[in-house]
C-alpha cells in the first residue's frame, strides 16, 4: 500500500528497530532482513510521474515525454496484524544448476513480538499499543532431500482462544496476556501421534511456522 500523505510516516515502525540485534540463524533476523530499508539507485531508479512532468511540462505529448527516474527508498513492512500469522522459511538454495536442501536450525520462539515489523499505522493495532504479540502453536517439519521425504508436524493442543475468535469473525483486537498459551505438544507423522516437550518443538528443522495473535 502507497501513501502520499506523509512520507516520512511510511519508515516508521510500531516499536523501535535500533534496539532489535537479532541473531543470525533465527526467526528474527528473518523478519529484519526481509522489512530492512532499501535505498534503489542506479538501474534500480523509480520512474516518477512528477518529475517527468515537472522536466516535460505538462503540455507535452506523452510520447514525446522524456522519462524521468529518481532515488528512491523502499521497505516492506506488515499494514494490517493477522489473527493467525503464518512463517514460510525458504529452505533451498542454488548450488550450481541445481537446487539444494538448507538443513540448519533456524531458531525461533514460543511468544514472537511483530512490532518492530509493522508500520506505525497498522490498521488494527490499538493506538499506543508498542507490542504485537503471537503464540505458537503449529510447526511443519520436512525430512529428506529436495527429491524426496517426509513432512511431520508438531501442534498444541490448548483450550479454545476466544480472544482469537474475535479477531477472526470480528477484526476486534482486545488485551490479552503475554505468556505462551497453555497446553499440550503432540508429534504427528502419519498415524503416529506422541507427546513431546516444547524443547523438542523448538530444536526441529521447522519449515512452516503457525502463531495465534495474542495482543
Amino acid at each position: 500500500e502507497v501513501s502520499t500523505d506523509d512520507p516520512e510516516m511510511a519508515f516508521c515502525t510500531l516499536a523501535s528497530r535500533e534496539e532489535l540485534n537479532p541473531e543470525e540463524d533465527s526467526v528474527h533476523h528473518c523478519l529484519y532482513q526481509f522489512t530492512c530499508n532499501e535505498t534503489l539507485t542506479e538501474t534500480n531508479k523509480l520512474l516518477c510521474d512528477v518529475c517527468t512532468q515537472r522536466h516535460c511540462g505538462p503540455k507535452n505529448n506523452i510520447s514525446e515525454k522524456k522519462c524521468v527516474y529518481t532515488n528512491a527508498k523502499k521497505q516492506m513492512l506488515i499494514s494490517l496484524a493477522p489473527p493467525v500469522l503464518t512463517l514460510h522459511l525458504k529452505r533451498f538454495q542454488q548450488a550450481g544448476f541445481n537446487l539444494q536442501k538448507v538443513n540448519r536450525h533456524i531458531k525461533f520462539p514460543e511468544v514472537i513480538d511483530l512490532a518492530p515489523f509493522c508500520t506505525a499505522k497498522c490498521k488494527n493495532v490499538a493506538q499506543g499499543n508498542t507490542k504485537v504479540l503471537y503464540s505458537l502453536y503449529g510447526v511443519v517439519e520436512h525430512s529428506g532431500t529436495m527429491r524426496s521425504g517426509h513432512y511431520t508436524a508438531y501442534v498444541k493442543m490448548r483450550a479454545m482462544n476466544n480472544h482469537l475468535s474475535d479477531l477472526v469473525l470480528r477484526g476486534q483486537s482486545q488485551a490479552s496476556e503475554t505468556e505462551p498459551v497453555k497446553g499440550q505438544w503432540f508429534h504427528i507423522s502419519d498415524t503416529h501421534v506422541q507427546p513431546v516437550s516444547v524443547c523438542k518443538v523448538l530444536s526441529s528443522q521447522a519449515y512452516l511456522l503457525f502463531y495465534e495473535r495474542l495482543l
